[in-house]
């Protein structure tokens, strides 16, 4: 999980894909924002769906995705449109993580609609229907609140049948668990314990449950504090390095090769099918290795 608004390049999402395929690391995931939070004017944002698309044309085996596509940003015909367009460009590697939003400075600086966020969710809920319906119908009609289609051609079809895996963001609240019951086939929330995970869990007993979550690793505890200093080194902080880092490693995955692979254990005790690690120093491609070579086939 790759936070490509922080001055990730064209050269290092090559660079990251090229490390996810060596290595066996199955599925990168992205988020999709506008504007860094860390530097505004010197990270660069590229967009969320077109780096998808071209990733998809240079990789073979890689699955693609977003977490999460806010509501806000595109139509939903339009997001519908996009992430088939990647899937057919892929052969069918494609899968669409969709959100409320929550961004408020990049809405502002750029023009998108910030409502409060109870119309946000409800944006979400008609976007994840809408979708669904065009990626598995032949028309559509649908009249809500905030989005009408008159008799829409579900076009263009997706590679994947029935249709690409939809996944809903959220921490666990209705209007994120209701419309993911109805139309989604996973269910991701952000920055929990093994604990809060399994409260949360127990929401969708129906759908894949997953949770995204910060990440530092090394081939021993030594190397993951040495990433951990250039990660804290980025910005400036009230708190010292090692109170930093323990409350960083209250609800992430943090520590050698073996600590980490106890800690996803306990994630998948807590109900969790898969983990999205957020690798947010995005030009070290070692942490990708250990992903592939070490923790994938001891938790397999």
């Amino acid at each position: 999980m790759i936070e490509g608004q922080e001055g990730v390049t064209w050269q290092d999402w090559c660079a990251l894909a090229d490390a996810c395929e060596e290595h066996g690391v199955e599925t990168l995931f992205r988020s999709d924002h506008y504007i860094s939070q860390a530097d505004e004017g010197g990270n660069v944002a590229h967009d969320a769906w077109t780096t998808i698309a071209a990733l998809a044309a240079r990789t073979s085996i890689l699955r693609l995705g977003t977490m999460v596509s806010p509501a806000t940003f595109r139509a939903p015909a339009l997001l519908a449109n996009a992430a088939a367009t990647a899937d057919h460009v892929s052969g069918g590697r494609i899968e669409l993580g969709l959100g409320g939003g929550w961004m408020e400075r990049e809405h502002r600086a750029y023009g998108f609609p910030f409502p409060e966020t109870r119309t946000r969710l409800e944006m979400l809920a008609e976007q994840v229907e809408i979708v669904h319906r065009l990626w598995t119908e032949e028309r559509v009609d649908f009249r809500g609140r905030h989005y009408v289609l008159e008799d829409a051609p579900g076009q263009p079809r997706p590679v994947q049948q029935p249709r690409p895996p939809l996944i809903v963001g959220g921490s666990g609240s209705r209007g994120t668990v209701e419309p993911a019951l109805r139309f989604a086939d996973e269910y991701n929330t952000p920055f929990v314990s093994p604990d809060e995970a399994a409260a949360i869990r127990a929401k969708v007993p129906r759908l894949r449950f997953g949770v995204m979550t910060g990440f530092l690793v090394g081939e021993t505890r030594e190397e993951m504090r040495d990433r951990a200093h250039e990660l804290y080194s980025r910005r400036p902080r009230e708190q010292s390095f090692d109170d930093w880092l323990d409350a960083y490693s209250e609800r992430c995955v943090v520590g050698s090769v073996d600590e980490v692979i106890a800690r996803l254990r306990a994630y998948e005790s807590a109900g969790c099918d898969r983990v999205m690690l957020q690798h947010l120093l995005h030009t070290e491609l070692e942490p990708v290795r250990l992903i592939g070579r070490e923790l994938a086939p001891a938790l397999a």
